[in-house]
C-alpha cells in the first residue's frame, strides 16, 4: 500500500518540474531578485519542502527525453509541454542531469541556484561553472547527465509502446471500415479507447508518435491516412492548449473525417487517370455520406455529432469555396479547420493511385502556405508549421558534412533539428546514427548544418526502415 508521501509525490511531480521551468524562464528575462522570479520561487519552495518532509529528499533528473522525480517518470498534461521541453533543453545545454534538494530550502537557496544556472550557460564549460557556483550549498546538489543502458531501455520501451499504439489504431480503422462497408454496426466506445491511447502517447512520447506519421503505406493508404490525420490533429490541438477532453473529441473526429469515402465505388476512388465530371461529382458527395455513416454508429453522443460536422466540413475552404457548397458562409467548426490543414498535409506527402510521387514535407508546407487565407486558416497554419518545424520529421536532408540524413525530431532551434544520418560523407550507407544539429562544440561552433532538402524517391529511401 502506498504511503501518503508517495501519493503526494506522484500527484505533484509534474507541478514541481513545471514550476522549476517557470522560475528559470522568468530569470532569463528578469533579474533573480525580480518580483516575477521571487513570486515563482515562493510558489515552488513550500511545495518542494512538503515533499522533502514526506520523502526525505527530492531529486529531479533528466534521463533521455524524460524527467524523473525520485526515480519515477513524470507524465505531464498537454498544458505543460512547453515548460517540459524548455527545461529539458536547458538541462541538456548545460550537461546537467539532476538537481537534488536534500533538505528544506528557502528563497535564498533558490536565488543562488537560479543566478548560477542562468550565468553558467555563457561559460566555456557550463556544467563546471554550475557545480562550482553551487559547491557551498548544503541543501542543493547537482549531477551530470548519466548515459546508461537503463536509458536505452527506457527509450526502447517507449518506442515499442508508440509502435503498438500506432499499428493498433491502423488495424482498428481497417476493421471498422470493413465492418461499415458490409453494413455492420460499429460501437463508438472502442473508437474512443483507440483515440485515448493516442492522446496518452502524445502527452508522453510526443516526438515518437509524430515520427510514426512520416511512415506512409501505399497499399493501405486510407487507413494510415485516417490515423495520421488523427495524430497530427491531436498534436496541433495540444499545441493550441486544448484540454484533454477536447483532444479526445478532436482525435475521434479526425479519425472518421473520410469515412464517407466508403460509399464511393472503388473504380472511381482508385482511378489512376483524370476523373470525369460525373466521377468528380461522386467524390464530392462523400462528406454527406460521412455524416450518415457516423450517425449510424452505435452509442452516438456529443462527440459523434462533432465528428459528423467535421466529416461534412473538412473540404470547405477558409474562403467558403470547396465543397459541399453552402447557401450561407457560416463559420466552420474549429475542429474542421484543423482537420482541413492536416488532411491536406498528409495527403500531399503520401503516394496515392493518382499521385504516385508524393511531395516532400517542406514542399508541401510551402504550397500550403500559399493557400493560407484562401483555402486554409492562416492563424492555424502558422501554429501547424510551428508544430511540424521548418524541416518536418521524415524530411531527407543533405548536411554540410556531405552526410545524408532523415529529420528525426525537433529541437528549440527550428532550422537545427535532430537528424538520423543514413549515408556518410563518402556516400556509403550506414546503420543510422543520431546527431543533434543544435549542439555546439566546446569552442562554440555548430559542427553540422542542413544544406538543402532532398527527394527521397530518387534515393529509394524506405522511411519505415529507419523510423521504426
Amino acid at each position: 500500500m502506498e504511503s501518503k508521501g508517495e501519493i503526494d509525490l506522484q500527484k505533484h511531480a509534474k507541478d514541481i518540474v513545471n514550476n522549476l521551468a517557470v522560475i528559470f524562464r522568468s530569470a532569463q528575462i528578469h533579474d533573480a531578485a525580480n518580483v516575477a522570479v521571487v513570486s515563482s520561487i515562493n510558489k515552488f519552495t513550500p511545495m518542494v519542502n512538503r515533499l522533502i518532509k514526506a520523502e526525505g529528499a527530492i531529486s529531479i533528473e533528466l534521463v533521455g527525453e524524460y524527467f524523473f522525480v525520485n526515480g519515477s517518470r513524470v507524465k505531464f498534461p498537454s498544458e505543460y509541454i512547453v515548460s517540459f521541453e524548455f527545461l529539458a533543453n536547458e538541462f541538456t545545454n548545460r550537461g546537467l542531469g539532476s538537481i537534488t534538494f536534500s533538505d528544506s530550502i528557502d528563497v535564498n537557496d533558490m536565488q543562488t541556484l537560479v543566478k548560477t544556472f542562468i550565468t553558467s550557460i555563457s561559460a566555456p564549460e557550463p556544467l563546471e561553472a554550475l557545480m562550482e557556483g553551487m559547491q557551498n550549498s548544503e541543501r542543493i546538489t547537482l549531477g551530470k547527465i548519466r548515459i546508461q543502458k537503463d536509458d536505452e531501455d527506457v527509450e526502447v520501451d517507449a518506442r515499442m509502446a508508440v509502435k503498438k499504439t500506432y499499428f493498433n489504431a491502423v488495424s482498428f480503422t481497417k476493421g471498422v471500415m470493413k465492418k461499415m462497408s458490409s453494413g455492420e454496426k460499429v460501437n463508438v466506445k472502442r473508437a474512443k479507447r483507440v483515440v485515448q491511447s493516442m492522446v496518452d502517447q502524445l502527452l508522453g512520447e510526443h516526438e515518437l508518435l509524430l515520427g510514426m506519421t512520416a511512415i506512409k503505406d501505399y497499399d493501405d493508404y486510407t487507413y494510415h491516412h485516417s490515423v495520421n490525420v488523427s495524430i497530427l490533429s491531436i498534436a496541433l490541438g495540444q499545441k493550441l492548449g486544448f484540454p484533454r477532453k477536447m483532444l479526445l473529441d478532436l482525435g475521434l473526429a479526425a479519425l472518421f473525417h473520410d469515412i464517407g469515402k466508403l460509399d464511393i465505388p472503388p473504380e472511381v476512388l482508385n482511378k489512376p487517370a483524370e476523373l470525369s465530371e460525373e466521377e468528380w461529382g461522386t467524390i464530392k458527395r462523400h462528406p454527406f455520406w460521412g455524416v450518415k455513416a457516423i450517425l449510424d454508429i452505435r452509442g452516438i453522443d456529443r462527440s459523434s455529432i462533432t465528428a459528423a460536422i467535421v466529416a461534412f466540413e473538412h473540404h470547405i475552404h477558409h474562403d467558403n469555396t470547396g465543397y459541399p457548397k453552402r447557401q450561407t458562409a457560416a463559420e466552420r467548426d474549429l475542429f474542421s479547420k484543423i482537420v482541413s490543414i492536416v488532411d491536406q498535409y498528409d495527403g500531399m506527402t503520401s503516394a496515392r493511385v493518382y499521385s504516385r510521387t508524393p511531395l516532400t514535407p517542406d514542399r508541401a508546407l510551402k504550397l500550403m502556405l500559399s493557400r493560407a487565407g484562401s483555402q486554409l486558416d492562416p492563424i492555424l497554419m502558422k501554429f501547424y508549421i510551428n508544430l511540424i518545424g521548418v524541416y518536418p520529421t521524415g524530411s531527407l536532408v543533405m548536411l554540410n558534412t556531405k552526410e545524408l540524413g532523415l529529420v528525426y525530431g525537433s529541437t528549440d532551434m527550428p532550422n537545427r533539428p535532430k537528424v538520423l544520418v543514413i549515408m556518410d560523407s563518402n556516400g556509403q550507407k550506414v546503420d543510422g546514427y543520431l546527431v543533434d544539429l543544435s549542439r555546439k562544440t566546446k569552442d562554440g561552433r555548430y559542427p553540422r548544418a542542413i544544406l538543402r532538402t532532398m527527394d527521397p524517391n530518387k534515393y529509394r529511401i524506405n522511411l519505415a526502415e529507419y523510423m521504426l
